[in-house]
C-alpha cells in the first residue's frame, strides 16, 4: 500500500489548512486510515482516525480543530485543521493499518507561526 499524502505548508496562527492522503489501494480494503504528527523533538502521536466504515475519531488535543474526512470518489482522505496554533508545527504523515500491515506516507510538515 502506497500513500500519497500533500497540503502541507506554513501558515500563522488561527489560519486554516487541509491535508490530504490518497491510498494506492481501495481505502474500503483498509481497516483504519490515520493521521500522526511528529513534532521536532517529540514521539510521534496520533492525530485522527477514520475506519472503513467511516467512523472518525481526533486526539483531544485537537478537538473541534481539527476534522477527518473521506471522499469516497476521489478515494482520498483529509485532514481540516483549523484555528491553528504554533504547538502544531510538526510533519503529518499518514497511516493506514491493513491486513498485511502498517503502511506510512512521506510526510508533509505543517508549520504555523505566532
Amino acid at each position: 500500500v502506497q500513500l500519497q499524502a500533500s497540503g502541507g505548508g506554513s501558515v500563522q496562527a488561527g489560519g486554516p489548512l487541509r491535508l490530504s492522503c490518497a491510498p494506492s489501494i481501495s481505502f474500503f480494503n483498509i481497516d483504519t486510515m490515520n493521521w500522526y504528527r511528529q513534532a521536532p523533538g517529540k514521539q510521534r502521536t496520533l492525530v485522527a482516525e477514520i475506519t472503513r466504515d467511516g467512523s472518525t475519531s481526533v486526539a483531544l488535543s485537537v478537538k473541534d480543530r481539527f476534522t477527518i474526512s473521506r471522499d469516497i470518489t476521489k478515494n482520498t482522505i483529509y485532514l481540516e485543521m483549523n484555528s491553528l496554533k504554533p504547538e502544531d508545527t510538526a510533519v503529518y504523515y499518514c497511516n493506514a493499518n491493513h491486513r498485511s500491515g502498517g503502511y506510512w506516507g512521506q510526510g508533509t510538515l505543517v508549520t504555523v507561526s505566532s
